[in-house]
């Protein structure tokens, strides 16, 4: 039963993770934004190999982020 749960946790964090990337791509940022955005999302795409439920949330609020137009500022 545990093993269902993970595998339809990891399908949820793939499907996000590639909304995210998809998003990411279309914002129109300036270029040290996009780059901090791409790192942040690079960090949350390696801590779901060792820790998915982490990861869920990390990208949940990744997303939220960007639908509230919450940007790290870029150099």
């Amino acid at each position: 039963m545990e093993r269902d749960s993970q595998l339809k946790l990891y399908e949820a964090v793939a499907d996000q993770l590639k909304e995210a990337h998809t998003r990411l791509r279309a914002l129109q940022v300036p270029e040290g934004v996009r780059m901090a955005l791409s790192r942040q999302l690079l960090v949350i795409s390696a801590a779901a190999k060792h820790d998915l439920a982490t990861a869920d949330r990390r990208l949940s609020r990744f997303l939220m982020d960007l639908d509230e137009g919450r940007f790290p500022e870029g150099n």
